[in-house]
């Protein structure tokens, strides 16, 4: 729309047709928005601005080839293993390895990488008192990109981050489950990128099938002590279902008399 208002189309139904996919319905709003005056000098600044965003286009494009050639050449083996790890993709997994350097050497563990990046929960206890506080300073760029890779990967399905993330937006907030599944991001990324072991899911039902049981099973045994009841738990034998002998034979395997 702005190219053919640049080239001096000047009727708003003309311009409004031009609208695409999510804008198409909203055709008799935009038709109504362009009603109005756009002169030869509006024409050469909107020409300017789309001129300095082509050049802008160009030199991220050179510089994205530049960077992509590097980590091709170098450290090509970290990024074919980060590259299974939902929520990554290739921007931030260049962003990874240029912050990090695709090495773990550095950081003895996973929790000196995310105090590193700045998504460890930080530690103010004056007199004893323990208060919240934010989470630690860290590399900003690094912190950026697994906040906004945190985000990706809890809108994956079948992921065990996406089942994270719920369990925790449901009861803090979607952006402290956020900080949260980045942190495990980078506890994943730490133990690739250390061992060169590929990423394995969880799966979505992490929660359901290991947590929430030993969850519920604490939670009761609590309601229980509360009552003033001692609680001693057992776990009882599985027992296999008995067979269903088939008309005409009894358990045995006789025949039944009639």
């Amino acid at each position: 729309m702005i190219e053919a208002l640049i080239a001096g189309e000047r009727d708003p139904a003309a311009l409004a047709g031009l609208a695409k996919g999510k804008l198409r319905p909203k055709i008799p709003q935009l038709t109504a928005a362009l009603d109005g005056h756009f002169g030869a000098h509006h024409a050469i600044v909107a020409a300017r601005i789309l001129a300095h965003l082509d050049s802008l286009d160009d030199a991220i494009a050179v510089l994205d080839g530049q960077i992509g050639a590097r980590v091709a050449g170098r450290c090509q083996s970290a990024a074919r293993l980060l590259a299974d790890v939902p929520g990554l993709e290739r921007r931030s997994i260049e962003v990874i390895i240029a912050e990090t350097g695709a090495g773990m050497s550095c950081f003895p563990s996973p929790a000196h990488l995310a105090s590193w990046a700045g998504l460890c929960p930080g530690n103010h206890e004056p007199a004893g008192k323990r208060r919240r506080v934010a989470t630690t300073p860290g590399n900003p760029w690094l912190r950026r990109t697994m906040i906004e890779s945190a985000r990706a990967a809890a809108r994956t399905r079948d992921s065990y981050f996406g089942a994270q993330y719920r369990q925790i937006a449901r009861r803090r907030g979607p952006n402290k489950a956020a900080v949260a599944v980045a942190h495990s991001l980078l506890d994943v990324i730490w133990h690739m990128l250390t061992t060169g072991e590929v990423f394995t899911d969880l799966g979505a039902d992490y929660f359901t099938s290991r947590h929430d049981k030993e969850h519920q099973t604490s939670r009761l045994v609590r309601q229980l002590e509360k009552l003033g009841y001692t609680v001693q738990l057992a776990a009882t034998a599985t027992q296999p279902p008995a067979e269903t002998p088939p008309p005409g034979l009894r358990p045995g395997g006789l025949p039944r008399a009639r």
